[in-house]
């Protein structure tokens, strides 16, 4: 019975330390439909340069996993080479976080159907980004009117757009901001301060960064915003 008993903990600790995830494992599993031959690449941008965390060869079936340990929830990049020479609408962005992700998509339309799961600061990421696509378009409406019309316009009508799309732009920064403050427990929030609106009103990006819960500010984007600040005020 003793050695029944030893030979069980033994078992155990040897299943628990050939274990290797933890708390801080973000798991990024899915399927690309309809893809046969082509390499995934699991990508981060640590600081000015693109890096590859993993990769995988996938060969007859789009089924994917990779394991990676992360901090806090930060920006990552499913990058698929299709082997086409062609980059274009190949790479999935996604807000990683501590957790099972799932990104299920085709290979034909890669970044424009995919489906992610499994991360509440995606889903807000997603939210943020549907509003500032309005103001975007919006804006490129407004380009286009200007240097594609049929006939020439003159200083006034020029004038015109310009404080239209000098407005949209006012109206995208307001929203970004009021978005980031009222999402103070989300890691969004520094997110969009340092990376959609750095250039804002010191006021507006010390309020972001005092806003923010504990947690929040002790990850990677709020120490990076209130490095930042402390640029912003040498």
């Amino acid at each position: 019975m003793k050695k029944f008993a030893l030979l069980t903990v033994l078992l155990s600790l040897f299943i628990s330390c050939g274990d290797s995830h933890t708390e801080k494992t973000m798991t990024v599993m899915g399927k690309v439909k309809g893809l046969k031959k082509g390499t995934l690449y699991l990508q981060k941008l640590p600081d000015s340069t693109l890096i590859t965390i993993d990769s995988l060869e996938i060969n007859g079936d789009g089924s994917f996993q990779f394991n990676t340990e992360i901090e806090s929830p930060e920006i990552f990049y499913l990058y698929l080479n299709k082997k086409d020479n062609n980059d274009i609408n190949d790479r999935i962005t996604f807000f990683g976080e501590p957790d099972t992700i799932t990104i299920n998509t085709a290979w034909n339309t890669f970044d424009t159907n995919a489906k992610v799961m499994g991360s509440k600061t995606h889903e807000k990421f997603e939210e943020y980004q549907k509003v500032m696509t309005r103001f975007n378009t919006k804006n490129l409406e407004l380009m286009n009117k200007a240097f594609n019309s049929e006939t020439a316009l003159d200083s006034t009508e020029i004038d015109s757009i310009q404080r239209l799309s000098d407005r949209n732009m006012q109206k995208g920064y307001a929203f970004a901001v009021n978005f980031a403050l009222n999402n103070k427990d989300s890691y969004i929030a520094p997110y969009i301060a340092l990376y959609e609106i750095s250039d804002a009103n010191k006021i507006y990006l010390d309020s972001i960064y005092s806003s923010l819960s504990p947690e929040v500010a002790g990850s990677k984007y709020g120490k990076a915003l209130k490095n930042h600040l402390t640029k912003l005020t040498e």
